[in-house]
């Protein structure tokens, strides 16, 4: 089978308004990309019994039903953009939802803002720490599984149910593309603008236990070189500022040593282009008399 095209179309984000029409202010927002269309009404529906048919929700999706496909970082960065929801639910086509509905998620969330004002994102599945994972979650890989305190704070969520506070203007990677790691890209998108993430206790079931083909490699190899770019040590020039900025401590301390003769270089070297200061305005020179 051809891999599908995911480097030309341009994302088209449709409506989808199943169960009521939208009056006054959207509460939720639920983003799919769709190749499967069966699936997607199934999931429309158990959204819909499960409270979110008010007016106060409306439905996005692309249609990736060809093989001229929109990837999830282009085309889930569309419907943020697109989405007029508080939050917005960025969930794959195959999530039902169980016993827990909209009320349970209101909790959750309120539930989230009182313990850390500062989240960003929620999901139902996410790394904690290396080899320790938060789940909530039914799949084929177990059912009603409930791993670790919850909520718990993780550094990744995964991908089949992720939700993201709209006024945090978060976004994917533009240097990216694929349908893997992008549940990950966001999460340290957030951390980087000060926003957290969190596994919430909110239950419901994937069809899928995750597909780990070669596009899962060749993404990992690409997130893992972007990411490693992203965080290099590296020194920071400002107009008015030199830092080294890196993670260590060790290189903190280190860096606030060595920063001293630099900047002081910095102040006599002229700069790329042969610039140099110029002389005061006349305006200025008279203010200084």
């Amino acid at each position: 089978m051809t891999a599908p095209n995911t480097s030309h179309r341009h994302p088209e984000v449709c409506c989808h308004t199943p169960c009521a029409t939208q009056t006054g202010a959207i509460a939720y927002t639920i983003a799919t990309l769709v190749n499967n269309r069966d699936q997607y009404d199934e999931m429309v529906l158990s959204f819909c019994e499960g409270g979110f048919a008010e007016g106060d929700c409306e439905f996005l999706y692309i249609d990736n039903t060809g093989n001229d496909q929109v990837c999830a970082y282009r085309g889930l960065n569309a419907m943020l953009n697109a989405a007029r929801g508080r939050q917005v639910i960025l969930c794959h086509q195959d999530v039902h939802l169980l016993a827990d509905g909209r009320i349970n998620l209101d909790t959750a969330l309120d539930d989230l803002e009182t313990l850390d004002p500062d989240w960003a994102l929620a999901g139902n599945a996410g790394g904690i720490a290396p080899g320790r994972l938060a789940l909530r979650i039914t799949d084929p890989h177990g059912a009603d599984q409930h791993v670790g305190k919850l909520p718990a704070r993780v550094m990744s969520l995964d991908e089949n149910f992720i939700v993201v506070r709209a006024n945090a203007r978060l976004g994917f990677s533009r240097n990216l593309s694929g349908f893997h790691f992008y549940g990950a890209d966001i999460c340290l998108n957030a951390d980087i603008m000060g926003w957290n993430a969190y596994v919430v206790d909110f239950h419901l079931a994937h069809l899928s236990g995750g597909n780990k083909n070669h596009t899962f490699n060749d993404m990992e190899s690409a997130f893992r070189a972007k990411w490693s770019r992203a965080l290099t040590p590296r020194w920071m020039q400002t107009t008015c500022a030199l830092m080294r900025l890196t993670g260590d401590k060790v290189g903190q301390i280190a860096s606030q040593v060595t920063t001293r003769p630099y900047k002081k270089i910095s102040r006599l070297m002229a700069t790329d282009g042969g610039w140099n200061k110029p002389a005061p305005s006349a305006a200025i020179q008279k203010k200084s008399r």
